[in-house]
């Protein structure tokens, strides 16, 4: 048995043959031609057919995916109409007399240099490159007449190959593709986000040991883990078969529970939101039916890089989450991030302990050019859905104004630029500091929403760096100083009209979800792998039974 590992993009337990895919290879050749408007009518023509291709494959993801997943076939068609990217290929075919399809090859290879520089290590820019390639291909196969390959599959198989095109992944044959493996690829590229909207198990990032000699080996791919198995043990198949049962009866749960309300026994409603990490988790949240996103963090843009992510960069990301959570709430965090990140590029001089020093809004108070940039990329996603932007580390209300003041900076920008945002975007901040919960009756009157950040909270009230070994012995394991603290903050924001939410890690416990509820907290924000219980468990609790209730607030807050 062989084991080759990846990057898990869509849960599932495939089994079949390994098929791998091979594109046909094509040589161009550099050619003068003569009759220079002979070439521009057969790149005419090239165009078009592409766009009549374009248009049924567009249908295609409409009927099988849905509108929003088939944008990726209008961006498509948006590539082919581009003005620059056209007149490059006319021009070189008029002025430089070459051939049309070397004028392609060459105009590809110009664009994809020219994005690669704007931004090397972009998602954004990745996927904008690998949909030139995908329309140029399609050109490319017009212009020398031939047919579009189809890859048949005449069993239930493993579909491997180095990466996937879009319109590559919307052609396979549901039916027969047991799940999809890749060499490369990115968990947001359109290819992984087809495949997760088909239902297809997936895993991407594999490596070069998935090759051709793995062709009609039997295989098991276990996409939950990122695991692709090479002709599996019966002990293996076993548990994979175990396996794929305790996630049949965790469906089945889900099942049951899309589309009910949150809602106790006695009839009171909290709300259940995602906590998510990057663009990747979307789905996820989805699959264990969110009531919308309560904390995406921002900083994934940030980390891993070398400069700051551009205005663009943000603006997509923020956009593709409000997109896809279809007019559910969207809580962004804006940057988090201090010295303790290891990002050379901003700057940061060393401290002792950057947990408790230059960070998160401090930083972006400091840097307002930096903090607007987001701000900017922020706004201008609100179009497409309900966000709530969150501000992190708050410990004084000047903080708040000053907040207030960039914001409208960036919204006379926008309006000076005829750029279109929503006037009125929620604002909150994370109660995460023993500041902020003491001077909660002044901030709710400055925001439109709280939400506590349970994890932050108790370090910095209990004076222990979170990550320290010795946390979990000196932390108290009832949480008694925590609780009380969300009592009063839950108190004073009620006061003022405005709702609170958990975000850390406490709100994931299920024997504090009564205490929660009693409380009064509005709604708890979770890992989409807590959701589930969190929402069985609030549909048990009767909070009329006030005598078990009283026992069990009594037991943690000791009052």
């Amino acid at each position: 048995m062989q084991k080759l590992m990846g990057t898990a993009v869509y849960g599932g337990i495939g089994r079949g043959k390994i098929k791998i895919f091979h594109r046909d290879e094509v040589v161009i050749s550099r050619a003068k031609v003569v009759d220079t408007l002979r070439e521009l009518r057969k790149f005419a023509y090239a165009r078009n057919e592409v766009a009549e291709e374009l248009k049924q494959l567009y249908e295609q993801a409409v009927a099988e995916v849905g509108e929003d997943e088939a944008q990726i076939f209008q961006i498509h068609q948006m590539i082919l109409d581009d003005s620059q990217y056209v007149s490059s290929m006319e021009s070189l075919i008029l002025k430089d007399h070459y051939n049309a399809e070397y004028s392609v090859v060459k105009t590809v290879k110009m664009f994809s240099k020219m994005m690669e520089e704007m931004s090397s290590e972009s998602q954004y820019i990745s996927e904008r490159i690998a949909d030139i390639r995908d329309v140029s291909a399609r050109l490319l196969r017009h212009l020398q007449n031939r047919d579009e390959k189809v890859f048949k599959l005449d069993e239930m198989s493993i579909v491997c190959a180095d990466d996937f095109l879009p319109s590559e992944t919307i052609r396979l044959d549901k039916s027969k593709v047991a799940a999809i493996c890749t060499s490369y690829g990115s968990a947001n590229s359109h290819t992984a986000i087809l495949a997760r909207t088909r239902g297809i198990p997936c895993i991407i990032g594999i490596g070069e040991e998935l090759n051709e000699e793995l062709e009609n080996l039997d295989c098991i791919v276990d996409s939950y883990s990122g695991i692709m198995y090479i002709q599996p043990d019966n002990e293996t198949t076993k548990l994979l078969d175990h396996k794929e049962a305790v996630e049949g009866r965790k469906r089945e749960l889900l099942t049951r529970l899309r589309g009910r309300k949150n809602i106790t026994r006695d009839g009171r409603e909290i709300e259940v939101l995602a906590n998510i990490c990057d663009l990747s988790d979307i789905e996820n949240a989805k699959e264990n039916d969110c009531g919308g996103i309560g904390l995406l963090r921002s900083e994934y843009l940030y980390t891993g890089k070398t400069d700051f992510p551009d205005e663009e960069v943000q603006f997509y990301n923020y956009r593709r989450v409000l997109t896809e959570m279809h007019g559910k709430p969207v809580v962004i965090r804006t940057m988090d991030i201090g010295a303790d990140a290891g990002l050379d590029y901003f700057g940061f001089e060393n401290e002792k302990n950057p947990a408790i020093g230059f960070r998160s809004i401090r930083v972006c108070l400091a840097r307002p050019q930096i903090f607007k940039t987001q701000l900017r990329a922020l706004l201008r996603a609100s179009v497409y859905g309900d966000l709530r932007i969150l501000f992190p580390m708050i410990i004084d209300t000047a903080e708040v104004d000053r907040i207030k003041e960039l914001l409208n900076e960036v919204k006379a920008e926008l309006i000076q630029e005829n750029i279109k945002f929503k006037e009125k975007v929620p604002i909150g901040v994370l109660i995460e500091t023993p500041a902020a919960v003491m001077l909660s009756d002044l901030l709710a009157q400055q925001v439109d929403f709280f939400a506590i950040g349970t994890n932050d909270l108790e370090q910095y009230a209990n004076a222990i760096y979170r990550h320290n070994p010795h946390f979990e012995k000196i932390s108290p394991d009832d949480h008694i100083c925590v609780l009380r603290m969300i009592k009063t903050v839950c108190d004073n924001a009620h006061a003022h009209n405005i709702k609170v939410y958990i975000c850390g890690e406490l709100g994931a416990e299920t024997a504090y979800t009564e205490v929660f509820l009693d409380l009064h907290v509005d709604g708890l924000s979770v890992t989409p792998s807590n959701i589930l219980p969190i929402r069985k468990t609030i549909r048990s609790l009767n909070l009329s039974d006030r005598r078990q209730v009283r026992q069990n607030i009594q037991k943690h807050l000791r009052c």
